[in-house]
């Protein structure tokens, strides 16, 4: 049978699939080619709901072997992100949108790049560091490599910070602030060096008043469930960081002095850093004095004065600390962000991007 026109309907049929299967592909090629997934619509008489397709994202190996549990839907169950789907099996990699790499395994040749794998269209490579930049190593073997960072940076790409406030509920009870305190200043320290400025700063301070020191450095060292109530029992707490970087504040604040009630001292980034992210009133900064000598006398002065001491500590009316369990969460929190990362962005020069951290 031939067609009106003279052309077999065989060969018609033929040539509408083939232009079929082209299509197809032509449409494809440029949905991964947008680095954006596929939006899944559903619609009635009524409304039109849209359902986003789940993103995978896969953490090549754990960072210092300290392996967490993911059965299940992790992300949703522990931290209610939706469609994200964490995995940790290699064999993940062609399907994951996003793979995770921490740098202290790849710096130390603990771990490497899968560079010899086939790189999925659209993939995007994660550059996981919680370190400052003294202690990344030398990052320039790492060019054009990278298109995310995943750091505590307020910059990076996924932040994730050592800690945040969080709005305290009216109807929620303030944590109480421990009363019995007994020592004036106190500090947990175990990587003790002497060119740090850290060290330089205590033991000028400890000339002008008491710190009761704690740690490893001093064969005191306390167990994790004797940490806060050790600390509770002092005035103020030293939150002093090892390397002095912009935004890193860890949980030397939002632990050890936050959750604990002592006024921390802190040490660390510029004092504008800190604003940003902590309470109001709510720490010391040591850069606010001219000498450990007038920073000494007004801790001691402060401790004596009920009132003004306790102005530092009205914060907790109003916030709660919150901290990350673990790295499941960490990465969980791509997922929240995925949408809004640039299509085409690499890091051409990842040293220059961390030592910008540097100060």
């Amino acid at each position: 049978m031939k067609s009106k026109k003279g052309t077999p309907a065989s060969l018609k049929k033929y040539l509408l699939f083939y232009v079929f299967c082209v299509t197809v592909f032509v449409l494809n090629t440029w949905l991964r080619a947008s680095w954006s997934p596929v939006a899944f619509i559903f619609t009635n008489s009524n409304h039109t709901t849209q359902i986003q397709p789940k993103v995978t994202v896969l953490l090549w190996y754990w960072p210092f072997n300290q392996v967490e549990d993911i059965h299940g839907d992790v992300c949703w169950d522990r931290y209610r992100i939706p469609r994200c789907r964490f995995v940790a099996e290699r064999s993940s990699f062609s399907e994951a949108d996003v793979v995770v790499f921490h740098n202290r395994e790849l710096v130390t040749g603990k771990e490497k790049l899968p560079l010899e794998l086939p790189r999925p269209l659209g993939q995007r490579w994660a550059w996981l560091s919680l370190e400052s930049p003294a202690n990344n190593g030398d990052l320039r073997r790492f060019a054009g490599v990278f298109n995310l960072t995943v750091s505590y940076r307020r910059d990076a790409d996924v932040s994730t910070p050592y800690g945040k406030l969080l709005p305290r509920a009216s109807e929620e009870p303030m944590d109480p602030i421990p009363q019995n305190k007994t020592d004036l200043v106190c500090w947990v320290v175990s990587n003790y060096r002497s060119s740090y400025r850290r060290s330089k700063v205590y033991q000028e301070l400890s000339t002008v008043v008491p710190v009761k020191v704690y740690g490893r450095w001093t064969n005191t060292p306390l167990k994790p469930k004797d940490l806060l109530p050790t600390i509770s029992c002092c005035y103020f707490y030293l939150a002093f960081e090892n390397s002095i970087s912009k935004d890193y504040i860890t949980e030397k604040l939002w632990r050890n002095a936050y959750q604990s009630g002592a006024v921390p001292v802190v040490l660390g980034p510029p004092v504008q850093d800190y604003e940003a992210v902590a309470a109001p009133h709510s720490f010391i900064h040591v850069d606010e004095f001219a000498s450990a000598k007038e920073l000494g006398e007004y801790l001691q002065k402060l401790a004596g004065d009920v009132e003004r001491y306790g102005e530092y500590q009205r914060w907790r009316r109003e916030w709660k600390v919150k901290r990350y369990d673990g790295w499941r969460q960490r990465l969980c929190e791509i997922c929240t962000r995925y949408r809004s990362f640039p299509r085409h962005k690499v890091y051409a020069d990842l040293a220059a991007w961390d030592g910008a951290a540097a100060t």
